[in-house]
């Protein structure tokens, strides 16, 4: 049961993000372009989940656990040091140069184009460096 919940809720994720055209960087690249050609739509789509996690941070202070877990894995830390910055820096310029994140971009598989077959392999070369490295 758990397993296909956890399937439903990718498939469910994944739905989203092409509906909203989050796996068009197109579509993002022209949301980042605020000094040009500006599509505000994706505040939206933030505002949206932003409504949802919301809701299901509220949600969860009332539960002793998670539906299908032992236990909340929740951040630790809230400490903002080196590695954050940097790994923030990192994600968001990657971002903004290619118009992918890393959910939509795995979510844009289906369409295996090459620019999005090299940003995976780099994606995931990235998150090799890092780990070795940091």
């Amino acid at each position: 049961m758990k397993n296909i919940t956890i399937f439903i809720a990718g498939l469910l994720f994944g739905l989203g993000l092409t509906v909203a055209q989050m796996t068009s960087p197109e579509k993002v690249l022209s949301f980042l372009d605020i000094s040009g050609n500006w599509d505000p739509s994706l505040a939206l789509v933030m505002l949206g989940a932003l409504a949802v996690s919301a809701i299901g941070v509220m949600l969860s202070k009332s539960m002793k656990k998670p539906l299908l877990a032992e236990l909340f894995n929740l951040p630790t830390s809230q400490i903002i040091d080196r590695k954050l910055i940097i790994g923030a820096a990192l994600f968001g310029t990657g971002w903004g140069l290619v118009g992918y994140c890393p959910g939509p971009a795995i979510a844009s598989l289906a369409y295996a184009s090459q620019p999005l077959l090299i940003f995976i392999a780099a994606m995931f070369g990235g998150m090799f460096i890092a780990k070795r490295w940091l």
